[in-house]
């Protein structure tokens, strides 16, 4: 790629790799040729999916030479970039070899995400560039028919509103699928998901729904010792993820949540939904046949607010967005659910000239002078100060729940994968391998959480053995009998009941809570 020289870093430009969303678009479209007409620095991105970007990052750290001036990376490699030192921290070049080329006016403490992107040496490794958090979704049109309400109480013995655990969720998907059927001789269902064994699969899981269950411990924004990869750590060592290691991959509340999801997914989902892809399912909501879904990422709001099937014709939506339900497992104090931080990240084999202008340009994407029309553009808000500015109060009606969440005590168990994750692209590739075997029928449940808690044994042994993660690296646990982990406090956990009785809250009230400063 051909660069035009600058006026700020004369013969410096930047070439970046983005993932393919609206936020990014929005970064090289439009924000990118503002960049340019500022500095003089041309910019250059590629949009692709998320899988590729980590490919591409791979490439970069293998080989030692400059692939892409800068990524925006998940944070969810927070636990890979501060072991493997490959990437740049930021802390240390903001006071040293970029100190000429930050804004005095970044003000990093107005970034919602900042415990996201700093590792536990307290260093900021990459910066906040989107956020979006994964939620539940329900259509509050029939949640609050009366008829539905009155039926729903009748069989069940408690109102039905936004399910607080995963026994009202089921019992929500069963009334619907079941007892309601249909609306207006259209065929609804009560669950929606997707079941396709590919990579997408792996996220499914890995993006907290161990978590959502209970199998980890508490702690925020991740548990500790065991986080919800089921990985339980020593101060900074992972030292294994099997029970038999102190782990949680393969404990009952990895099992509960891995069961549950393939139980719900034939049941309660729209045909055809064990064969879909994340890619694939994406727009079943919008065709308005669907009462609820668990697993929900707030990064599609700007395309549900569109006009169609489940938007009001005053441009109000019918459905709106809320925290997710917690299995059994779950305790106060836990995290309960994922949140994206899509994060700019720069790289120690990058030229310095050329980091220089990317970080200028990663900086000019988030500053407060760009980033409120970013975030009300990509509905992806990164700053205090955006969600909070009074334009989103006049845009709330129109956004589900958006606002009040992200400006509620209650996002803060919201969260990306965690430190605990020692190597990101290795580990992540055993989820959707594994549990898309118990999906298909080629092996049971249990097998394939022992099987994944094995395989994770194995990688953490194997980074070990390479003595390449310095004194935050694995150091395996010796394997004992599981049931001296099992009784002890903490995760792993013992068996619990697992369908205790049903709870709901009326979303009315939880909004109220929310502007009030409450979690609920």
């Amino acid at each position: 790629m051909v660069y035009q020289g600058g006026r700020a870093l004369q013969g410096d430009a930047y070439q970046g790799r983005l993932r393919n969303d609206s936020d990014h678009e929005y970064e090289s479209k439009v924000l990118a040729k503002a960049f340019e007409e500022i500095t003089g620095i041309k910019v250059s991105h590629d949009l692709i999916q998320e899988g590729d970007v980590i490919e591409k990052l791979q490439t970069q750290w293998a080989s030692g030479k400059n692939v892409y001036d800068a990524y925006i990376n998940d944070s969810d490699l927070i636990g890979t970039h501060m072991r493997y030192g490959f990437v740049v921290p930021l802390d240390d070049f903001t006071k040293g070899e970029g100190k000429d080329v930050t804004l005095p006016t970044l003000d990093v403490d107005d970034f919602m995400g900042k415990s996201f992107t700093t590792g536990p040496d307290g260093k900021l490794y990459q910066l906040p560039d989107q956020q979006f958090a994964n939620l539940y979704w329900f259509r509050y049109d029939w949640f609050k028919r009366p008829d539905f309400k009155k039926k729903f109480k009748e069989i069940y013995g408690y109102e039905l509103g936004v399910p607080v655990n995963w026994s009202a969720y089921e019992d929500i998907a069963e009334f619907f699928s079941e007892h309601i059927q249909e609306i207006d001789g259209k065929a609804i269902y009560g669950h929606n998901d997707y079941g396709k064994k590919a990579p997408d699969l792996g996220w499914r899981f890995t993006d907290a729904w161990l978590s959502m269950a209970g199998a980890g411990d508490k702690g925020i924004p991740n548990g500790k010792p065991v986080d919800e990869w089921g990985i339980r750590v020593d101060g900074c060592r992972p030292v294994g993820a099997s029970v038999a290691r102190g782990g949680a991959a393969n404990g009952p509340a990895a099992k509960y949540s891995l069961r549950k999801y393939m139980e719900w997914l034939r049941k309660y989902a729209p045909p055809g939904a064990l064969g879909m892809d994340f890619y694939t399912y994406l727009p079943v909501l919008a065709k308005g046949h669907v009462a609820q879904q668990i697993f929900w990422y707030t990064a599609f709001v700007s395309a549900m607010v569109e006009p169609g099937p489940t938007v009001n014709e005053d441009g109000t939506p019918k459905w709106r967005m809320a925290p997710s339900p917690h299995g059994p497992y779950w305790e106060e104090g836990m995290k309960l659910g994922h949140q994206d931080c899509g994060s700019g990240t720069l790289m120690k084999s990058t030229p310095l000239d050329r980091r220089k202008a990317a970080w200028l340009f990663a900086q000019f994407c988030v500053a407060k002078t760009t980033s409120l029309k970013k975030t009300h553009v990509g509905l992806t808000p990164i700053r205090y100060s955006d969600i909070n500015h009074e334009s989103f109060t006049e845009r709330a009606p129109k956004l589900g729940g958006l606002v009040e969440f992200y400006r509620s005590p209650a996002r803060v168990a919201w969260t990306p994968t965690g430190t605990n994750v020692p190597d990101y692209p290795k580990l992540a590739q055993l989820w959707w391998q594994n549990v898309g075997e118990a999906v298909s029928g080629e092996v049971t449940v249990s097998t394939a959480m022992d099987n994944l808690a094995r395989e994770q044994d194995r990688v953490l042994q194997r980074i070990e053995r390479s003595k390449t993660q310095g004194e935050c690296g694995p150091k395996l646990n010796p394997e004992v009998d599981e049931a001296e982990w099992l009784n002890k406090p903490g995760s792993p956990k013992a068996k619990v009941n697992e369908k205790p009785q049903g709870e709901t809250v009326d979303y009315d009230d939880l909004l109220k809570a929310w502007r009030e400063g409450r979690v609920n």
